[in-house]
């Protein structure tokens, strides 16, 4: 096996059969995928399936508590976790740069296979295309996947009272990525929370009857993820600054750099709407899984103001208006 990428391992040919047995095939090792056909056929059990597919094209492709691959795994996992379903199998799609180092794909394959071992989802069918130098910087990858939809899960109309969960502290992908991007040192434990979370929705089983809507916020962060919350609910939702997690070195760093926290992506994250009167339950269900331990009830749903927004009360007794965002703040985080 060469050392880089070259063109002749996206010609459909001898060398490409190379790359895709000696990479993605052994590290994402299933009877589906080895089956060699240009599709897979499998058998789910009688339901609702949810179905998902997203692009990542981060900088840099290597960063503290991950990489593109985990991300892309990871990303797609959630997407499907978000909507109640059981994610099952995933396809990957690949554009390489001519002259990609072999060793940091083969790290890349890696990681992504190490996330489906962990979580039980199988990477079951894939592409791989190679262009020129400059026509892609470094990689791109695409992952779709499907999932079973469990416990007869809905969206709910959302109502005044209902309770604002988030899994864990907010913010840390996206400063990690600001930080390595500039080269910035930084004395701390700054890492992105890239994660899998369809854990959560399997603790969250006996709850689906009381949780009212999923979402990770991602691009644009807690506060653009709020937005398209209160938009879809016609209600508004007033945060507590006090109560949003956030560790003391994402917070400094953010004052640093001259970001809003609020608009940082999170990819380990999960925002949880649900109703009053099970919110303690839910969470202290979350509490016990792994990575959640900072999760808190961050607000509520309100009808106390004139139109639907998302309002923040500040740790000094200020009212802030919670805008989505606007523009870019960080490009290419995910």
């Amino acid at each position: 096996m060469e050392n880089i990428v070259t063109l002749r391992h996206g010609d459909g040919g001898k060398y490409t059969n190379l790359l895709i047995n000696e990479i993605f095939y052994k590290n994402f090792d299933n009877n589906l995928l080895l089956n060699s056909l240009d599709a897979s056929v499998f058998e789910v059990a009688q339901g609702k399936l949810a179905f998902t597919t997203d692009s990542y094209v981060v900088k840099p492709l290597f960063f503290s508590g991950g990489d593109i691959g985990k991300l892309a795994v990871c990303g797609t996992i959630n997407d499907l976790a978000t909507a109640g379903a059981k994610p099952l199998y995933l396809s990957c799609g690949v554009i390489i740069e001519e002259g990609f180092d072999m060793g940091l794909l083969e790290k890349i394959a890696q990681s992504m296979g190490e996330i489906c071992r962990k979580t039980g989802v199988k990477i079951i069918t894939g592409d791989t295309k190679v262009v020129e130098k400059g026509f892609v910087d470094g990689l791109f990858i695409n992952t779709s996947g499907i999932g079973v939809v469990q416990g007869g899960y809905n969206p709910k109309p959302i109502q005044e009272g209902d309770q604002i969960i988030i899994t864990g502290g907010i913010a840390e992908h996206g400063t990690t990525i600001a930080t390595q991007r500039y080269q910035i040192e930084v004395v701390g434990n700054i890492k992105s929370d890239c994660m899998p979370l369809n854990n959560i929705v399997e603790q969250l089983e006996k709850y689906m009857g009381s949780i009212k809507l999923m979402k990770d916020p991602t691009r644009g962060g807690l506060g653009t993820a709020l937005n398209e919350i209160v938009e879809v609910a016609g209600r508004g939702v007033c945060l507590l600054e006090d109560a949003i997690p956030i560790t003391r070195e994402v917070k400094a760093m953010n004052e640093l750099l001259g970001l809003d926290p609020l608009y940082l992506a999170c990819e380990g994250r999960m925002i949880i709407t649900v109703e009053n009167k099970k919110s303690q339950e839910v969470l202290a269900e979350i509490k016990k899984c792994q990575g959640c331990e900072d999760a808190a009830i961050i607000g509520k749903v309100t009808s106390d103001v004139a139109r639907p927004i998302v309002l923040l009360e500040t740790g000094i007794g200020g009212k802030r208006i919670i805008q989505p965002l606007e523009g870019v703040m960080i490009p290419r985080i995910c």
